[in-house]
C-alpha cells in the first residue's frame, strides 16, 4: 500500500478522484480508526467494530454510535435534552 506523510492513507488512490475527495476520505478513515474513551469505564479503549458499532476492549461494553465516531453531534443534543427527564 502506497502512502506518504502529506496525504496519509488516501495516498493509495494516487492522482485519481480529486483532491477534495481524497482529503475527505483521509479524514473519515483517521476518525474511524482512532481510539476513543469508553462511556462506561472511562478508559481510552473504544474501537470501531463495524459501521455504527463500537466496543471497549477493556470492559467489553458494546454500544451503538455514529458511523465514524462513537458520539455524534445529534447524539450529544439528544443526551443533553433528555438528561433531566425521569425514565
Amino acid at each position: 500500500m502506497t502512502r506518504t506523510k502529506k496525504v496519509g492513507s488516501s495516498g493509495r488512490l494516487g492522482s485519481r478522484y480529486g483532491v477534495r475527495t481524497r482529503r475527505r476520505l483521509s479524514q473519515v478513515e483517521s476518525q474511524s480508526r482512532a481510539v476513543y474513551e469508553c462511556p462506561r469505564c472511562g478508559r481510552r479503549r473504544v474501537k470501531r467494530i463495524s459501521i455504527g458499532i463500537w466496543g471497549c476492549s477493556k470492559c467489553g461494553y458494546t454500544f451503538a454510535g455514529g458511523a465514524h465516531v462513537p458520539l455524534t453531534k445529534l447524539g450529544e443534543i439528544v443526551k443533553r435534552a433528555t438528561r433531566g427527564t425521569p425514565e
